[in-house]
C-alpha cells in the first residue's frame, strides 16, 4: 500500500487517516471492541424503545423500561470510554480528534442527555412521563450520532478503497501490475 494521500472522500478533502493512523487503527484491540459495542448498543436501544413505546402507549412496563433505559445509558458509557481510548491510541488524544471532531461534540450532547435522565430517575426529579420524554430526546441524539458514525465508517471504506485502486495504477503506469493490498 501506498503512502500518497489521496484527495477526497473525506468531505473536507483531506483523507480521513493517515497512512500511520490507518495502520494503527488496524493494530489496535479497540478497534474490534468498536466493532462489537456499536451493534451491541443498537440492539440495546431498540429494545429500549419498543419498551418505552409500550409504556407510552398502554401505561405498563415503566419498570422494565426504566431499566432499559439505564442499560442503554451503561452500554453508551462503555462505547464513549473505549471509544475515547480507541482515538488516543490512533489519533493522539483521547476526544476532538480532527476526523472526529464533530462527532465528538455530539457525542457529548448525548451522553449529557443520558446522564441527565440518569440523575432525574435517581433523584425523582420528574415523572414517568417526562423521564421517558427525556429518554426518547436522548435516543434522538443518539440515532444522529450514529448516523455521524456510519457516515464517518463509509468515508474511511471509500477512502481504502481509493487508496487500493490507485496502488494498482501507481506502478509502471501499466494497469493491474503488482498487489492491491
Amino acid at each position: 500500500m501506498t503512502a500518497m494521500r489521496i484527495s477526497k472522500p473525506s468531505t473536507s478533502g483531506r483523507a480521513l487517516y493517515t497512512a500511520d493512523e490507518r495502520r494503527r487503527r488496524d493494530e489496535t484491540v479497540w478497534t474490534l471492541v468498536q466493532g462489537i459495542l456499536a451493534p451491541v448498543q443498537f440492539l440495546v436501544f431498540l429494545v429500549s424503545l419498543g419498551l418505552i413505546l409500550r409504556f407510552l402507549a398502554t401505561g405498563e412496563g415503566l419498570f422494565a423500561a426504566q431499566v432499559s433505559i439505564v442499560v442503554k445509558t451503561l452500554t453508551l458509557y462503555a462505547i464513549m470510554i473505549t471509544g475515547s481510548i480507541w482515538e488516543k491510541v490512533v489519533f493522539g488524544r483521547y476526544l476532538f480528534a480532527r476526523p472526529f471532531f464533530w462527532e465528538d461534540v455530539f457525542s457529548i450532547l448525548v451522553l449529557a442527555l443520558h446522564t441527565a435522565y440518569l440523575v432525574a430517575l435517581f433523584t425523582g426529579a420528574l415523572d414517568a412521563g417526562s423521564l421517558m420524554a427525556l429518554a426518547l430526546a436522548a435516543y434522538v441524539t443518539y440515532v444522529i450520532n450514529a448516523g455521524q458514525f456510519l457516515w464517518k465508517l463509509r468515508l474511511a471504506r471509500l477512502d481504502q478503497a481509493a487508496r487500493a485502486g490507485s496502488s494498482v495504477t501507481l506502478g509502471t503506469g501499466s494497469s493491474l501490475s503488482g498487489s492491491a493490498s
